[in-house]
């Protein structure tokens, strides 16, 4: 450890703390924490800790992401992982907004907002608010649609009369545009709320706001908009559908096993609840994974809301914005696991999708 720092000094910002860090290296960062573990509170450990992770997480982040949701859209494409249709095209939009959050989020926000010593030049492009507005799009098909492929799953499930008219890959085509072109409506709003300047600033907005418009009416209407379209509304609307399907696979279980009893046994398979079960199982893996990871950054934003309007008075913790980042961006790249967990054909469609480079340059040697 160098001279001068073996104490902890309680006034030192994140700011400043990062800033040191950036001019050593996340050793020196990690090393620091350490030696001064004593002295500091542990809000304060929390804080230092994220900030020394993060300067490799997203970079990590980016580097799995990217090609996992590439590889991910090329197989469900294909269309032989034994998903239907309309399934299928739910999740290569999952796949595909997901691979957008991390090109605009992760890659050109989050990582020069990190790194901002080495991107400085970034504040000369005047783009900001266009990339806010297409991040920001990008997130909100995203989330939404996780919300509308629940529903449909919702429906293939529990409503069987509606299930041939709605479950169709041309409905799943008509959601998907519909989602895009209302989610690209929606942020377009933020062209005229934020200037072309980057801020790189570690928050939600990473724009320079038009002064004029950050203590108005209108500002914190169109922000309390933003967040209740995403994330709250769909967290609320995920855990509905999700809690309504399994009571119903719960209830329509009992009443088949005691129909099917006396002329089949215990023991007998029934075709029906074992597709209802395949289909609930890829549900709740896929809206699970979005529940766990956005309920932190949905908990601390109706905390923060609440503490401006003096509900609460304890503030959130400094460190649990960043956590929430962190946890919210790691579900674009968490889904491609979770099939590869559930979905027997997509396992083999991946070890394919895996010997293909070893075969062409086998085919390139021999020729």
């Amino acid at each position: 450890m160098e001279p001068g720092v073996s104490t902890m000094d309680p006034n030192l910002g994140t700011r400043e703390w990062t800033k040191r860090g950036m001019e050593r290296n996340i050793f020196w960062m990690s090393q620091y924490i350490f030696g001064n573990y004593d002295g500091l509170t542990l809000n304060m450990r929390i804080a230092y800790a994220l900030i020394t992770i993060k300067f490799v997480y997203y970079p990590l982040l980016a580097f799995i992401a990217v090609p996992v949701n590439l590889v991910t859209i090329v197989i469900l494409s294909r269309g032989k992982s034994g998903l239907s249709k309309c399934v299928t095209r739910y999740l290569v939009a999952m796949a595909a907004a997901d691979l957008l959050v991390v090109v605009f989020d992760v890659i050109l926000r989050k990582i020069p907002i990190t790194y901002r010593d080495y991107f400085t030049f970034v504040r000369t492009i005047p783009v900001c608010d266009i990339h806010a507005v297409l991040l920001f799009t990008a997130t909100d098909c995203s989330v939404w649609f996780t919300v509308a492929f629940t529903f449909d799953r919702f429906v293939a499930i529990c409503c069987q009369k509606l299930k041939n008219q709605y479950c169709q890959g041309r409905t799943a085509a008509i959601v998907v545009g519909t989602v895009t072109g209302l989610s690209f409506l929606k942020n377009i709003t933020w062209l005229f709320m934020l200037t072309s300047e980057y801020s790189l600033a570690y928050a939600a907005w990473f724009c320079m706001p038009r002064v004029r418009l950050v203590k108005s009416p209108v500002w914190a209407g169109i922000e309390l908009v933003h967040y209740l379209v995403t994330p709250i509304i769909p967290f609320g609307l995920v855990v509905l559908l999700n809690a309504l399907t399994i009571r119903y696979v719960l209830m329509a279980s009992r009443s088949r096993k005691r129909l099917r009893a006396p002329n089949h046994g215990d023991s007998a398979r029934d075709p029906e609840m074992e597709n209802r079960r395949k289909s609930l199982i890829l549900l709740l893996v896929i809206s699970g994974n979005f529940i766990l990871l956005w309920a932190p950054f949905t908990v601390y934003y109706v905390w923060n809301r609440l503490r401006f309007l003096g509900v609460v008075v304890a503030i959130p913790p400094s460190s649990m914005r960043q956590l929430c980042f962190m946890l919210q961006l790691l579900s674009c790249c968490t889904n491609t696991a979770l099939y590869v967990v559930t979905q027997a054909k997509f396992r083999e469609q991946l070890r394919n999708a895996m010997k293909f480079p070893r075969i062409l340059t086998l085919k390139c040697i021999q020729s």
